[in-house]
Parts: C-alpha cells; structure tokens; sequence
C-alpha cells in the first residue's frame, strides 16, 4: 500500500505539473492569439467568459464521473482532451473560432482541475498529514516553465500555432503513461453505510453553510488569480510597453512566488495556522496588486505581480484542506464545492476586467481583486472549525 501510494502521489503531481504548463502556454500567447484574431480588450474579456463556461460545464460532468468510474480513468482522458484543446486558440484567425477554441479549452481544463483535485484528496487522506499545497506548488512550477518556454519561443518567432502544437503532442505523451500510477477509488463498504445512517448522519445532498462561505472565499481569491493569469502579461505589455518577451515575464514572477509560497505553506499553517495563512496573504496579495498597478516602471511592477504571487500563494490550498476535512463522510462532495466555485472564479472572473477596460484603464481595474482579498483577509476566521466529524465521534454523540 505504501508504494501504491507513492506512485499515486508521482502521478498526481505529473498531472499538476501538466496542467500548470498546458494552462501557461496559453496564458503566455493570449498577446499574440488575441492580436491574430484581431479583436479587442473588452472582446477578449467576453471570450475568456467562454472559456469559464466551458470550464464549469466540465467540472460538472467530471466530478459525478470520477466518483462512479475512479480519477485513475477520468484524470488521463481529461489530461488528453486538456493538451489537444490547446493548440486550437493558436489556429483560430476570428472571434468565433476563437471563442469555440475557449470553449473547448476550458471544458478539457474543467475536467483535469476537478479530477485531479479528487485524487489528490485520496492520496492525503492515504498519508494521514497535509499533502495538498504540494500538489499546487507542481502546477505554479508548471507555470513558471510555460512562461520561460513561451518567452523564448516568442523570442525566436516562432507562431502560436506551432508552440502550442508541439504543447498539445507533449501532453497527449505524458497524460497516458503517468496514468500507471494512480489509485484506484476507494469504494464506502456497507459498514460504512450502516454506521452513517445508524448515526443519523446528515443528508449528503445538503451541503453546510460554513463550506458554501469557503467556496465563496475560494472563488474570490481565486479570480484574483485568474486576473494573472489572463492579464498580467497583456498589463506589462499594454500599459507600460514592455516587449513581448519581457511582458510574459510578469506571469513568471507570479508563477514563480506562488510556487515557492506553497512549498512552505504546509509548514507555515502548521505552526501558525491556516487563519493566519489566509489573513495575511490576502493581505499581502492586496499590496503587491496595489503596487503592480500603480507602478510607472516594470522592474517595481514585476516585483508587485511577485508579492501578489506570494500572498494568494498559501490562501486556496488551506480552503481545499478545510473543506476536505470538515466531514470525512462527505469530503469529496464539500472539496468539489469549493473547488467548483474556485475554479468557476479563476477562469470567468478576469472576464470582468475587460468590459472594466471601457470605464478605466486596465491597470486601475486590478483595484477589483485589490478588493477581494481585502474582504478574505478580514473573514479568514471562517477557517476556525470544531473538529472534522467521523462515523467514530458522530457515534459517540448519539450514545451520549
């Protein structure tokens, strides 16, 4: 079981790490696609609105699959569909084409981030100690490697065609191999199910305030990182004039910061707390976007979208924790919540920023997420939980 377990761990990080890059390799050719397309800032905003949609409409078809069939079938078939699908915005030349190649983009991703979510669930819950912000750290160090590849492909000239096709052959070769690795689902007995409704457990169709209030908090965060994702590049080229390769390093030192931020953020929350992990890196996040976007000079800007990284770095990850935690009977079913809402935000939310455009410039508009996680800092008490609810204690209860 021990080796099983390892390997599964490998595996999950082989598809965050994927993921990451799949996902970079756009973010870091949105420039160059948007410019082929020949279609606008407010435009663009309303196509990334598609590439949400496509996203949800993927979460909730993958996230009844993988419980019935098992992520070891669904995280690799949605991994393929993920890398195919980004080749398509480099060959779209109008908005339609481009806004069916978002669409289909996002449903791949869609699929991939709730399924790979699921299994990185199972394999904590299989290591007995927080596992999970390890596994986001694989997908920002995916990032940070698309927007080193992407700026020198930009460098060479090289079409986004023909970058994100040689993106798309490389996922398909790592997405069916890595596959050998995952768990397979671990199915509830029917023990399981007799100690649930001797206990008088809750109905698993009605899901609890509190984690309705953690998705809440994770689809703002995490809209604030898709504002990186989908606009800091654009940012750096757009109001400050930077070059197109020097403008992709922006994302970089996002991904960069991120990455490092969720390396340590299982130590840190253990020693402090994860209260104290979101409350004040949303409020680190909130002045390092309040500098990048006040800034005259890219080096100062490129140190704001690096702190911003920093502080979101540790918030969605301890989200992801509690969720799963709250109830061990229905962790699957509150991470999926959570992760829904989050992912919903990370991918339709920037979409709001480019209507935003028409009433202000672009960097003003980044006071939106400025926003938000001031409002996650001052309600990061919602972590603060009694403890998580086992078929043990709820037993105990009733006999009491």
């Amino acid at each position: 079981m021990e080796r099983s377990l390892r390997h599964g761990r490998v595996a999950t990080f082989a598809y965050f790490a994927l993921n990451g890059f799949v996902l970079g390799m756009w973010v870091v050719h949105i420039p160059a696609v948007e410019h082929r397309a020949g279609i606008s800032h407010a435009v663009l905003g309303w196509l990334l609105l598609l590439l949400g949609l496509g996203a949800f409409a993927g979460m909730q078809i993958a996230g009844p699959l993988t419980d019935r069939i098992g992520a070891r079938t669904i995280v690799p078939l949605s991994a393929a569909l993920c890398s195919a699908a980004v080749v398509l915005p480099g060959l779209a030349t109008n908005v339609w084409a481009l806004g069916a190649a978002l669409l289909l983009l996002g449903f791949g991703n869609g699929c991939l981030d709730v399924s790979m979510n699921a299994h990185a669930v199972q394999v904590e819950r299989g290591y007995g100690r927080p596992v999970m912000s390890a596994f986001h750290a694989t997908f920002s160090i995916g990032g940070v490697l698309a927007a080193l590849v992407g700026a020198r492909t930009l460098s060479w000239g090289w079409s986004p065609a023909a970058t994100l096709g040689a993106v798309a052959l490389l996922g398909l070769a790592v997405a069916a191999p890595a596959a050998r690795g995952l768990l397979r689902s671990a199915r509830t007995t029917p023990d399981t199910k007799k100690t649930s409704s001797r206990t008088g457990a809750a109905p698993r169709s009605r899901t609890p305030r509190r984690i309705w209030l953690l998705a809440a908090l994770a689809l703002m965060l995490m809209l604030c990182e898709g504002v990186a994702n989908d606009w800091s590049v654009l940012h750096l080229r757009d109001v400050l004039d930077a070059p197109p390769a020097t403008a992709a390093l922006a994302y970089g030192a996002f991904s960069t910061t991120m990455t490092i931020g969720r390396l340590l953020a299982d130590r840190v929350a253990g020693r402090f707390g994860a209260v104290a992990v979101l409350r004040y890196g949303a409020a680190l996040a909130a002045l390092g976007m309040t500098v990048a976007a006040l800034s005259p000079w890219i080096p100062l800007a490129l140190a704001g979208w690096a702190v911003f990284g920093a502080g979101l770095s540790g918030c969605i990850p301890q989200l992801f924790s509690a969720a799963g935690h709250a109830d061990q009977e229905a962790a699957g079913v509150n991470v999926s919540r959570v992760a829904g809402l989050g992912y919903l935000g990370m991918l339709a939310g920037p979409a709001v920023i480019g209507p935003l455009t028409h009433l202000a410039p672009l960097n003003l508009t980044f006071f939106l997420p400025v926003a938000l996680c001031a409002i996650a800092a001052c309600t990061a008490a919602v972590l603060r939980s009694p403890r998580p609810v086992t078929p043990r204690a709820a037993a105990e209860a009733e006999t009491v």
